[in-house]
């Protein structure tokens, strides 16, 4: 079984009218190992590209590594232990960093991290309606990241995201496999106040 094949609304049931879309996303771990294409992509990037941001600054910069690519082994080194187990069968490793300071003068910027998290949802929505899988992980080494990946010291480390094309459940190692299928939310009232 592929995480494609789940049947989302027996794991989730929004309390309110929403867009299906945002609630059948979720972050499966399962991918076959196949390459993405370069407009597969591209697009996965064009979409980060359209998020919302702060006066327009576009804070976030993507620092990505294809399968099979040059710097691939570099960015397999990167993740802990647990997320490599099932990440090597990516397609796509991406690196999101942030500005944390504005151009071309250098005051700080307060939103850096708000802003690179909308792009992060933009590409993880633009791969689930590309049929695709997407996962976001804080489970790699972010001062070996900003060394290996050449980071500059006004670029805050955000996350790391495997993309891939859906894989078999059953081949995920026996710990991800438990965890392989869409988690609810917290109810409403326990994230709003009015």
């Amino acid at each position: 079984m592929k995480p494609t094949d789940i049947k989302i609304e027996d794991y989730r049931t929004p309390d309110w009218p929403i867009e299906p879309f945002l609630y059948k996303r979720w972050s499966p771990r399962a991918m076959s190992g196949d390459n993405l294409n370069n407009e597969e992509v591209m697009s996965l990037l064009e979409a980060a590209r359209w998020a919302p941001s702060s006066y327009n600054a576009q804070h976030w910069r993507f620092l990505y590594a294809a399968k099979g690519s040059a710097h691939w082994d570099t960015f397999l080194a990167l993740l802990v232990e647990g997320n490599l187990a099932w990440a090597k069968n990516a397609s796509l490793l991406i690196v999101v960093v942030s500005r944390t300071t504005t151009e071309p003068e250098g005051n700080p910027v307060r939103t850096y991290s708000f802003d690179a998290g909308a792009a992060w949802q933009n590409i993880a929505l633009q791969a689930s309606a590309m049929g695709l899988v997407s996962h976001g992980m804080q489970g790699f080494d972010y001062d070996k990241a900003r060394t290996e990946l050449n980071v500059p010291d006004d670029f805050s480390i955000e996350i790391m995201i495997a993309v891939g094309k859906p894989g078999e459940i059953e081949n995920l190692p026996e710990s991800a496999r438990q965890r392989e299928a869409p988690n609810s939310r917290k109810p409403l009232g326990e994230i709003i106040i009015d």
